[in-house]
C-alpha cells in the first residue's frame, strides 16, 4: 500500500499538482469518482453492468483507491493501519453470531 501512495504521490508531484490538493478538494473528488463508478450500474443488472462497463469500472475504482491513498497522504493517516482497525472495530460491532446472513444495521442486532 506505501508503494502504491508513493507512485501516487510522485504522479502528482510531477505535475506540480500539490498546491490543488487539500484535504476537502481531494475528497470531493473521491466523492465524485466514486460516483462515477455507480453510474456505470445505473439502470442495469449486475450482470449488464459488468459485461457492458469492465474496464470503466476498474478505472473509476483505481481513480477512487488514488484519491484515497491521497487524503491519508494529505492527512498523515497510515491507510494500512486505518483499515486493520477499521475491521476490528466492525467486528465488534457486526459479531458473526450475530451478524451472519443479516443484511440489518449493527443497531438492530
Amino acid at each position: 500500500m506505501k508503494e502504491l501512495q508513493k507512485k501516487a504521490v510522485a504522479f502528482r508531484d510531477e505535475r506540480n499538482w500539490q498546491q490543488f490538493h487539500k484535504p476537502k478538494d481531494l475528497a470531493l473528488s473521491l466523492s465524485l469518482e466514486a460516483s462515477e463508478l455507480l453510474e456505470l450500474f445505473q439502470w442495469k443488472t449486475d450482470e449488464e453492468a459488468l459485461a457492458e462497463n469492465h474496464q470503466d469500472m476498474q478505472d473509476e475504482l483505481a481513480d477512487v483507491v488514488i484519491y484515497a491513498l491521497l487524503i491519508a497522504e494529505a492527512t498523515n493517516i497510515d491507510l494500512y493501519d486505518a483499515i486493520e482497525n477499521k475491521i476490528k472495530k466492525n467486528g465488534l460491532k457486526y459479531p458473526v453470531e450475530k451478524a451472519s446472513g443479516s443484511r440489518v444495521k449493527y443497531t438492530e442486532l
